[in-house]
């Protein structure tokens, strides 16, 4: 699982640097023109999907109806960690290219690339070597270091008095939310091993909405009091899910 979703940290990446790209070109005044060429990629999609072959659901019989899901709990904490997950992760990657441009006084170039990109390089890293050398691991320690670092990576963004060690502390937040989503959804798999397609469509429908709090939150507190103390708020998050992880793993044990 995480590996597979460190094929989006790439795919994150490669926007981050073929936008740079066609802004350094076509100039930044020419940026509507940049999404009708994106929207190419979900078009191919449209059509090559339609020949990836899929698993077998869980038979009917067996699944786990979704009402019975809800009345559990411990599932309502996994939904929690999920939208923790999703705020956690682009909080930070949706404002580091703004805060990299203001604390270093670079272009919206460089800070892009010293921003997100920096921050799904890492992020994509992560991933990538938890899926290789995850076996060895036990992912509920694994996912409580991982959101323990990245509060930390938090303050360490907001409170550094020297821009590049801010800096610094955006990209490890990159390194620290990398197992943040596979692993809830693995970690649900396992405790929930016949909740089926739907389960994990309520899973990451729980993960889009953090993704959309959680810059939402900072675009909110830096309107009244600066970028920082919005990261700041956004910090909540993966405390937050180190809180919701604790519990769950009582409640599944």
């Amino acid at each position: 699982m995480s590996l597979l979703h460190s094929f989006y940290c790439w795919g994150h990446v490669a926007v981050v640097l073929l936008s740079t790209a066609y802004f350094t070109l076509a100039g930044v005044e020419n940026w509507r023109w940049l999404p009708l060429l994106w929207a190419a990629v979900p078009l191919f999609n449209a059509f090559f999907y339609g020949k990836v072959p899929l698993c077998a659901p869980v038979p009917e019989h067996l699944r786990i109806p979704l009402r019975q899901l809800f009345s559990k709990k411990v599932f309502l904490l996994f939904l929690v960690m999920m939208i923790c997950a999703g705020a956690s992760e682009q909080a930070m990657s949706q404002w580091s290219s703004l805060f990299a441009e203001r604390g270093l006084s670079v272009t919206k170039a460089m800070g892009d690339l010293l921003g997100p990109c920096a921050f799904a390089v890492l992020m994509g890293l992560s991933r990538l070597l938890y899926g290789i050398f995850g076996a060895r691991l036990k992912i509920r320690r694994a996912m409580g270091f991982s959101a323990a670092l990245c509060v930390l990576s938090y303050l360490i963004a907001v409170f550094s008095p020297r821009p590049l060690v801010a800096l610094f502390g955006c990209a490890l937040t990159g390194l620290s939310v990398g197992l943040l989503w596979p692993g809830t959804f693995s970690v649900v798999a396992r405790a929930f091993p016949q909740g089926g397609t739907a389960m994990f469509a309520v899973l990451a429908l729980a993960g889009d909405v953090g993704c959309s709090v959680g810059p939402g939150l900072v675009g909110w507190v830096s309107a009244g009091a600066g970028l920082p103390m919005g990261l700041l708020a956004a910090a909540a998050f993966p405390m937050m899910m180190l809180v919701s992880s604790v519990a769950s793993r009582r409640k599944t044990a």
